[in-house]
């Protein structure tokens, strides 16, 4: 595989993850997509909040191309202590889907401008380990991004009970109905 196709499918796969991310709070209201359904906080703003640093951090910042973007939570440092994994009051949604997807367009940028042996710096990561290349980044966010979009589909369940984007392929409300209570079967052996 060449490194251009090598670069085609990293940024197809991290594309169809962002899209999961941002699908994920389709149809749900302002309060849904803020609150935190486990006891970790998580939420769907929160995600996507995070994933827009990562994006900004991995694919620009530490390969020389600064964000274009000023994020409020990394300006103030709120980001350690945690303020990029919720939306406060102000941050609307639209706001946040806004920088989100200015940083996909940045980051895709970085493709293009970029060859994935690039050198790349991460200034946060221990000095023994900072020096990387592009492409060991990209392929750390396309990692992070899926990861996040499976956490984003569990919690849009958790919320209304829609499942992942495939769930309506696989079958209907009776097949879903049916299905878990074999699994739950299955669970009360051990009862």
């Amino acid at each position: 595989m060449t490194a251009h196709t090598l670069s085609f499918h990293l940024r197809r796969h991290l594309q169809r993850s962002r899209d999961d991310v941002v699908g994920s709070l389709e149809g749900l209201s302002e309060y849904d997509v803020r609150r935190p359904l486990v006891p970790s906080g998580t939420n769907l703003l929160g995600l996507v909040k995070h994933l827009t640093g990562i994006e900004l951090g991995y694919l620009g910042a530490c390969v020389g191309r600064p964000s274009p973007v000023v994020l409020p939570w990394e300006e103030d440092g709120s980001v350690w202590d945690g303020a990029d994994m919720w939306a406060t009051a102000d941050q609307s949604r639209e706001q946040l889907l806004g920088l989100y997807r200015r940083a996909w367009q940045h980051s895709d940028e970085s493709f293009e401008a970029l060859d994935l042996d690039a050198p790349a710096s991460v200034p946060w990561w221990p000095e023994e380990h900072r020096d990387t290349t592009f492409g060991e980044l990209a392929v750390r966010v396309v990692d992070e991004t899926a990861h996040h979009a499976g956490h984003c589909d569990i919690v849009r369940e958790m919320i209304d009970g829609r499942g992942g984007g495939d769930r309506s392929d696989i079958g209907d409300e009776a097949h879903w109905t049916a299905y878990v209570a074999k699994i739950q079967a299955a669970a009360d052996e051990h009862r």
